[in-house]
């Protein structure tokens, strides 16, 4: 069912699923937050804010949405399920899709990584799933009364081809979203971005701070171009998300500041103070995705026999970060560069 009238749940309501349930139920549709008890007791006690990189600043009261602790009450009724969960959840909420949610019930992984669809995919109990790409990064504003979600950058959502109707249902103000035909590409694509929330997670640094410095750009344009050739290898091709196409990204990084600035100004409509998930990760003594993205390149350089030194020391330099527990190491390029 893809009607305004459909029930959409936002299975791992965090930063991502907290806005984009917003947005819908700005736009009149019916949402429930399936939320872990902290972000249900900041809603609970003013409700959501929903801001974004274009001024926009809207306010829902706790009435406007369902929330809910218990995956049984949440998924129950549900039509479309959004997932938004780390990866390192995706088993668990596909279990409780399978064994909660309505046979009629179409998925939709909006995460991080490029096989997280498939993962729902094998558990969720013939469920339709449908793959998605969320380009921009959203942040908590944390201590706000109402609890507010801020997107502190651009672009559309794509979602994968083959449900008529999820387009139109979802696609509302400040949650632009399309279809897509070949969405394994766009994932691979993506990838290719993500691999700089990791030198975010390690620097400390305002991720337009960190793009705008040369430094770290060379770092990020190291970790691609082993990707690249790691994906070359394996037959896969990356297809192109925003800006530039994959294989012209590492000579673009590397220009000297002062043209990559006049070139990027979309790269760099960020948010001044937005950083990246795995760096809340970090801050927070969580698990972060970092298997997911460089590891993701590391296990497919393992399998094509090419090498990816850079890729394999920021992601010993992530684990550290993560066994210290002790927030971002706040290093600097030149330390990863020689690590």
């Amino acid at each position: 069912m893809t009607s305004r009238d459909a029930s959409v749940v936002v299975a791992g309501a965090g930063s991502i699923g907290c806005y984009a349930g917003g947005c819908l139920a700005l736009a009149g549709r019916k949402v429930t937050l399936l939320v872990r008890p902290r972000i249900e007791q900041a809603l609970l006690r003013g409700g959501l804010r929903v801001t974004d990189l274009e001024k926009r600043d809207r306010r829902l009261s706790q009435a406007a949405f369902a929330i809910e602790t218990r995956a049984e009450a949440a998924l129950k009724d549900a039509d479309i399920v959004l997932v938004t969960t780390k990866s390192g959840a995706t088993e668990e909420i596909g279990g409780q899709i399978a064994a909660c949610a309505p046979t009629h019930a179409v998925i939709v992984s909006l995460q991080n990584g490029v096989d997280n669809a498939d993962r729902l995919a094998a558990t969720v109990d013939g469920r339709r799933v449908l793959a998605g790409m969320v380009p921009f990064n959203v942040v908590q504003q944390e201590g706000e009364t109402p609890f507010r979600v801020h997107r502190a950058s651009e672009g559309t959502v794509l979602i994968e081809s083959g449900a008529p109707g999820i387009s139109t249902l979802l696609n509302v103000e400040g949650f632009a979203t399309a279809t897509h035909s070949d969405m394994r590409s766009v994932q691979w694509g993506k990838l290719l971005f993500n691999l700089n929330n990791a030198l975010v997670a390690l620097s400390d640094l305002p991720l337009a701070t960190e793009l705008s410095d040369r430094r770290w750009r060379l770092l990020l344009a190291a970790q691609i171009d082993e990707a690249l050739a790691a994906m070359k290898a394996a037959g896969i091709r990356p297809g192109r998300v925003a800006g530039p196409p994959p294989a012209l990204l590492p000579t673009i990084l590397r220009l000297p500041n002062f043209v990559f600035l006049r070139l990027a100004r979309r790269m760099l409509a960020i948010d001044p103070q937005a950083r990246s998930s795995m760096w809340e990760d970090l801050q927070h003594g969580r698990r972060t995705e970092i298997d997911e993205l460089q590891g993701v390149i590391l296990r497919l350089a393992a399998r094509s026999g090419v090498r990816a030194p850079l890729v394999e020391r920021i992601t010993a330099l992530v684990r550290e970060a993560e066994v210290r527990g002790q927030g971002s190491p706040k290093l600097t390029a030149g330390a990863i560069e020689h690590a």
